[in-house]
């Protein structure tokens, strides 16, 4: 297996000469997505399931529901997560070769599978036997948080402490079990006031994924944290991400205003109804989020590369 790997290696740059643009990565991910909701549909929980007294208290005292016009936004970014990783998707390989570029600064991509995703932060060989529970949405979430240019550092400097030689920690498995908790978040409706008022869903989940991990990674360099704490760590995230997301939200915000005056990089006004979103607005940006009205008239029949 080393010796098959190694010759993978080797003949990478005939096999798969240069890599795939992340922007059409993250847009034939979507698309995926798009096809798969259908194959889907029948899986998808889209709320959590309330009974008596718990339904009672959710209708007098719980958050908004989910404006109609967004529910279809929504769906998709649940059949994501039932989503999982094919070989038979050319543009899943090239989501995970943009993820391992990204976060190694590599010039080279790497085989499908091998010693190097444990390097990232995966359990194994292989990438999609540690995607239960949230599909390709894990690796979009992944592929978002290290595709924007002003996350991106903030992706690196993660992915840095998650090799040091005390508080090491599996990056990509904790990049899951944060999709994991914005997933959830998504179905008890704590996040239906902020897809509503940015009138987003997508682009809401992906600013509470990177809120979220901001988060951690500033608990566990400050307090010196370790594996060891990371189930009590993840379980206080959780709790955040469902009771006080705004407040998440306003720390990544100010995080990369600060990254980018201390870049010199700066910030356009943020189009009118974003409400300061991180997502809408980027200096420099190579997302373009469409809405998913938009996406469905563009991508009608078979699912295309860029």
């Amino acid at each position: 297996e080393v010796r098959r790997a190694r010759e993978e290696w080797e003949a990478l740059e005939e096999i798969q000469p240069g890599t795939a643009d992340p922007k059409s990565a993250w847009d034939g991910g979507v698309r995926a997505g798009v096809s798969s909701s259908a194959r889907f549909e029948k899986k998808i929980q889209a709320t959590a399931r309330r009974q008596g007294l718990a339904a009672l208290l959710r209708f007098l005292f719980g958050p908004p529901r989910l404006q109609q016009q967004l529910q279809g936004e929504r769906d998709l970014a649940l059949a994501m997560a039932h989503c999982g990783l094919d070989d038979g998707e050319a543009v899943h390989m090239r989501i995970l070769q943009t993820i391992y570029k990204k976060l190694t600064c590599s010039r080279l991509g790497c085989p499908r599978y091998g010693a190097h995703w444990e390097e990232l932060g995966f359990q194994g060989a292989d990438p999609g036997t540690d995607l239960r529970g949230t599909g390709m949405l894990g690796l979009m979430q992944m592929l978002h948080f290290v595709m924007d240019a002003q996350t991106l550092p903030l992706a690196r400097q993660i992915f840095r402490l998650s090799h040091h030689e005390t508080q090491n920690f599996p990056f990509c498995i904790m990049s899951v079990n944060i999709t994991r908790i914005v997933l959830q978040a998504l179905r008890e409706e704590c996040l239906s006031r902020e897809c509503n008022r940015r009138q987003q869903v997508i682009a809401v989940l992906n600013d509470v994924y990177a809120a979220a991990f901001l988060q951690l990674y500033r608990v566990w360099k400050s307090q010196h944290k370790t594996v060891a704490d990371s189930g009590f760590l993840l379980k206080e995230l959780e709790l955040s991400t469902k009771k006080k997301p705004k407040q998440l939200l306003k720390s990544l915000e100010a995080y990369v205003s600060r990254s980018s005056v201390a870049d010199g990089i700066q910030r356009p006004s943020p189009p009118s109804g974003t409400g300061g979103s991180i997502s809408a607005g980027r200096a420099g940006e190579e997302i373009n989020f469409t809405g998913i009205c938009d996406l469905q008239v563009e991508l009608e029949g078979e699912p295309r590369l860029v």
